[in-house]
């Protein structure tokens, strides 16, 4: 029986305490962290062994690592076994997942938004509601947009760009393109210090 080393024992344990954050099993997430730092494709009687799992639990685990487009079967000629691998590019796994989670809870939650935007209030309470609901909509609509545009750029591209921080507010107030937030200072007395003029 093939052991894990201590190294990658303890990123396949992270992996499955992590799942549950994520959409995923204990068990997805220990097969799914296997597969990715596997150093050539591995197949299901392998990940069965090498976790201690169950035939059925790795059969089903894939099915849904399938599901999330995280790994991709691949043949091997001479073997009837089904083989499987991760994409080795992080950036390639942050934008499947950023896409299915996208699709799987963005995009029915911003259809449900449009259809209650078309709705005629028949009350005050109504209006109140479809009005933050409207606030609620432009909002993802405005992320999802930009989602779409971060999607286009390359890895390089994209990460210079989440490198720069805040040096693009910076710029954008340096343009004119954005307006420096003017926040008051905070009164550094405590409140029962504070005379009847500083509160006039």
């Amino acid at each position: 029986m093939t052991t894990l080393t201590p190294l990658v024992h303890a990123f396949v344990s992270h992996f499955g305490e992590m799942g549950s954050h994520w959409g995923i099993n204990r068990t997805v997430g220990q097969i799914y962290a296997l597969i990715f730092v596997a150093p050539a494709p591995i197949h299901a009687d392998e990940i069965a062994e090498r976790l201690s799992f169950s035939r059925g639990n790795v059969s089903m685990g894939l099915k849904e690592l399938q599901a999330w487009r995280l790994v991709k079967l691949r043949h091997v000629p001479g073997d009837r076994r089904e083989y499987f691998e991760a994409p080795s590019d992080a950036w390639e796994v942050f934008r499947t997942l950023a896409e299915e989670r996208r699709r799987r809870e963005i995009e029915p939650t911003l259809s449900m938004l449009r259809n209650a935007l078309l709705e005629t209030p028949s009350n005050e309470a109504d209006r109140v509601a479809q009005e933050r609901m409207r606030g609620m909509h432009d909002l993802i609509d405005l992320l999802t947009t930009w989602f779409d545009d971060v999607q286009r750029l390359d890895p390089h591209t994209l990460a210079k760009l989440m490198k720069m921080g805040a040096k693009v507010q910076r710029l954008l107030e340096a343009t004119g393109a954005l307006k420096p937030r003017n926040d008051p200072k905070p009164d550094p007395k405590p409140d029962f210090l504070r005379s009847e003029a500083d509160h006039g």
